[in-house]
């Protein structure tokens, strides 16, 4: 059971505990003692981005705070798919795979079961700090069609947005008359090749719902036009702000496979809600999770924030693009900004050959290929100066790290370690 930062250095102080974390501030007593415990109830606010946490005892909460889930999952595993496809092609004499594959029973996406075992790692994390006895989840199931559209009622479910459309691609292009929708597009083919654009990039979490897809030509739709800065990149600003169904679909997908894996009870939102403005406790997940857990009256604790960070970059290789300079403005870009504009073998479908404005070579392309795993790794903390900064990465095979607060790269040797931070940092 936790106890009091004074009996807590006074055990330290005498050997009879050992430190075991430091956040949250965590000791491990080296004699025996007594079976003697309270009843401690943990609240979990589940959700797709985050966790929200507390446990609480009758009379106060013992710990609380949110968990930030790993983000990008989905766009990690298509490129794993592209990297094996490609290696695949290289050894003919493989055999093909694919009539091997079988789904189990309850088989969820990967991305989705990463979320569900995030879930139960990090309970499991609590449950090894505090002899918990009794676990909370708040589970929900989303009728999304509903949210879009509060008056559908029986065969209106039948009838969505794409029915008569053979699929998605075809009716973004009727939706949008068959016409590019970048309102300064200078093609001026008679039969433009035309393409679907993600709004909010899939990289960021755009999905493939309709609002968030649009028509463009080839010409618009190019690599240089999604860069910072080009008018394809600010329109995930600009443009109406796209409600997403990514967290619905979760909930509605694992929640009571969550409840049956960690053996919990469960709530509902609306009892959540209710509570919370009985006890006037403001939205936030982790004072949903003190509601959860029959928190109301007991003495809180300051919230701890934890993120959850990589802990290995499993892409050996590397690939930087060639840097010239723009006979335009001056300025240095990419080789792939100023590219030849070739996208088809029909040269009249092709854009602007943009190669001619190349000036003045900087540095070549080049690949790198990392051969081994150096001792700090990026988002790890470390000390230079004095002062404390997130490591973004290594150079020169390990001899310098860049940071992330600073344009200059130091040699590795002027710096110490502050934290390592993997997994479930705070």
């Amino acid at each position: 059971m936790p106890t009091t930062p004074r009996k807590a250095r006074k055990l330290l102080k005498e050997g009879k505990a050992k430190v075991i974390t430091v956040k949250p501030f965590t000791i491990k007593l080296l004699i025996p003692t007594g079976e003697t415990k309270q009843d401690i109830t943990l609240g979990i606010d589940s959700g797709y981005l985050n966790i929200g946490f507390s446990a609480t005892t009758e009379k106060k909460e013992l710990i609380s705070g949110e968990v930030k889930l790993l983000a990008g999952m989905s766009d990690r595993i298509a490129k794993k798919v592209q990297y094996r496809r490609i290696r695949r092609q290289r050894l003919r004499y493989r055999k093909p795979k694919f009539d091997n594959r079988k789904r189990k029973n309850g088989w969820l996406a990967p991305s989705i079961q990463h979320k569900l075992d995030s879930h139960i790692r990090f309970i499991d994390k609590l449950k090894s700090i505090l002899p918990i006895t009794k676990i909370i989840v708040e589970v929900a199931n989303f009728d999304i069609q509903k949210i879009k559209n509060p008056d559908i009622r029986g065969a209106k479910y039948q009838h969505g947005e794409q029915m008569g459309f053979g699929n998605l691609r075809e009716y973004i292009l009727y939706r949008d008359n068959h016409k590019c929708q970048n309102p300064n597009c200078k093609n001026k083919d008679t039969q433009p090749i035309l393409e679907i654009h993600h709004i909010k990039y899939q990289s960021n979490g755009g999905t493939d719902t309709p609002n968030n897809l649009i028509t463009l030509c080839n010409k618009c739709h190019t690599t240089p036009n999604h860069k910072q800065g080009k008018f394809l990149y600010e329109w995930q600003i600009n443009k109406p702000k796209i409600r997403g169904f990514k967290d619905a679909t979760f909930m509605s997908i694992v929640r009571w496979k969550l409840v049956k894996l960690i053996d919990s009870l469960h709530t509902y939102g609306y009892i959540t809600k209710n509570n919370r403005i009985k006890y006037g406790i403001e939205k936030s997940h982790y004072n949903d999770a003190f509601v959860i857990a029959n928190g109301g009256i007991q003495i809180r604790v300051e919230p701890i924030i934890f993120e959850q960070i990589r802990r290995n970059n499993r892409s050996l290789e590397k690939f930087y693009d060639a840097k010239y300079i723009d006979m335009r403005t001056g300025e240095k870009v990419r080789a792939g900004d100023i590219n030849c504009g070739r996208r088809t073998r029909n040269k009249n479908k092709n854009s602007e050959n943009l190669k001619i404005y190349r000036g003045r070579k900087i540095s070549d392309g080049q690949r790198r290929i990392r051969t081994q795993r150096y001792f700090y790794q990026p988002n790890d903390l470390v000390k230079y100066e004095g002062k404390v900064y997130t490591v973004k990465g290594s150079q020169n095979n390990g001899k310098y790290v860049a940071l992330k607060e600073i344009k200059k790269v130091p040699k590795v040797e002027l710096l110490s370690p502050y934290k390592f931070r993997k997994g479930f940092a705070c």
